[in-house]
């Protein structure tokens, strides 16, 4: 009797523990199912961007207003300026967000200081943007990419542009025109037309003369069209006394893209770019090389259906330019006569300069400018002229000159380019000789064999092109 009663109590104590549990998983999915319901039935939350703290109160950017809210109780909040919050009903912050990482593209045009930027939309369009996002102030730099927030107007971090990086080749020039050899006419007419008007701007205005906004140089390949945009680039930094200048060279053919509008952006972004490096007072120059392969002439028959887009729009962005004094355009080309006309009109590309092979007196200058008295020289040549480097390599360039311009075709093939070359040969050979144990120093019989070399390849060259 005693067991069945011990029995009983053992069976009501599980039935009564089990009934326990049960009421507590009641209490658990009736807990969860009102939560469940309070949530349903809560407002919709605002999304805002939070600026600063003031004294325990968070300044907070919602709907393009600007307000002043509470933060929620025992809310640990880590927030930087930039960082996206919650707000309930009551407009009070209960939570941070993920933040948004889309937005407006904007060119920052300068940096103001650490905190803003002042950046350039849709054309002219200026606006100052406070910059966020933590250390971004140390990466961004004038001509860069940024998001812009079009509700708050935060700069918030920067884009790379790779497509247009890739095109453009943007570098401070350490070419002058003293190490152009062979150009002298040609660079005092440049200087004429690109540096007068920026040192005498007032005679400029006193005559009623409108300076060029850019320049055409053509001519053959090699014959120094780069190194003189590149000069002009650095020379432009000491007649206005800035402190550098830009050289931004663009692909020309690179520069066509399959994708419909694609190039005319990159026209654009070119020129916000320059505009953006320009506006600090530094000079810019935009460098179009085979300018021919990109602007064609419209209606000649040769060109694409691209260039009736592209053309016009680089038209827009020189007509733009002509309010910046410290941005020029330089195009180079090989055939002048394939670029439309409307580009080299009065007030766009209308000074156009003929960069020619060298002659005698052109391709020794240019020797000059790559043999120098710190070269080592042939022992034997230094003796025929008693030891006087001066008159030694006087008389290598004569020689060599002598002997590239003893063939008939020297001046269908002669360039700056191919001298330089010659000069590289002569110092391989030498260093060769020295190797296989002869004296040291470039000799003139070094010369006299390169620019026999440099004749027959290219030769070679413009045979293959013929066929």
């Amino acid at each position: 009797m005693v067991l069945d009663g011990q029995d009983r109590t053992a069976a009501l104590e599980r039935r009564n523990a089990e009934l326990q549990r049960l009421l507590e998983l009641a209490r658990e999915q009736l807990g969860e199912m009102r939560e469940k319901l309070a949530e349903a039935s809560m407002p919709p939350q605002t999304f805002a961007t939070f600026v600063q703290w003031v004294d325990g109160h968070a300044d907070i950017v919602s709907q393009g207003r600007r307000m002043r809210v509470a933060v929620l109780p025992g809310a640990d909040l880590a927030l930087a300026p930039g960082d996206e919050v919650l707000l309930n009903g009551m407009s009070v912050v209960v939570g941070k967000a993920e933040p948004e990482r889309t937005g407006q593209a904007a060119i920052v045009r300068e940096v103001i200081d650490d905190e803003r930027l002042l950046v350039v939309q849709r054309g002219e369009d200026e606006r100052v943007a406070m910059l966020i996002g933590g250390d971004a102030h140390v990466r961004v730099h004038e001509g860069d990419t940024v998001i812009i927030d079009p509700r708050t107007g935060f700069a918030s971090e920067r884009v790379e542009r790779t497509g247009v990086e890739a095109l453009l080749l943007e570098e401070v020039p350490d070419v002058d025109y003293a190490s152009i050899g062979g150009l002298t006419g040609q660079i005092e007419r440049i200087r004429d037309a690109i540096e007068l008007p920026i040192v005498h701007p007032e005679l400029y205005r006193e005559h009623h003369l409108q300076p060029p906004r850019g320049m055409l140089l053509y001519g053959p390949p090699g014959c120094g069209k780069t190194l003189i945009a590149k000069a002009v680039a650095h020379s432009l930094a000491d007649a206005v006394g800035a402190d550098r200048s830009y050289f931004l060279s663009v692909k020309g053919p690179e520069l066509l893209n399959k994708y419909v509008g694609e190039t005319e952006r990159y026209i654009r972004t070119i020129f916000e770019r320059a505009r953006a490096k320009a506006h600090s007072g530094a000079p810019v120059v935009v460098f179009f090389d085979e300018m021919d392969a990109l602007f064609r002439a419209r209606g000649s028959g040769v060109s694409s259906d691209m260039e009736t887009t592209i053309v016009p729009q680089l038209l827009t962005e020189l007509d733009g330019v002509e309010a910046l004094s410290n941005v020029i355009v330089i195009g180079a080309s090989n055939r002048e006569d394939m670029i439309d006309p409307a580009i080299l009109r009065p007030g766009r590309l209308d000074v156009k300069i003929a960069i020619s092979r060298p002659d005698r007196r052109s391709a020794a200058d240019i020797f000059s400018k790559y043999l120098t008295e710190t070269l080592p020289l042939a022992p034997g040549d230094l003796e025929a002229h008693g030891g006087d480097v001066h008159a030694t390599l006087r008389a290598m360039i004569d020689a060599a000159v002598e002997r590239l311009f003893s063939h008939g075709d020297a001046d269908q093939h002669a360039s700056g380019a191919m001298v330089r070359n010659i000069v590289d040969r002569a110092k391989t050979a030498a260093i060769k000789t020295v190797i296989s144990g002869g004296e040291k120093g470039i000799s003139t019989a070094h010369l006299q064999a390169a620019a026999d070399q440099e004749l027959v390849e290219a030769r070679a060259v413009a045979a293959r092109e013929l066929i």
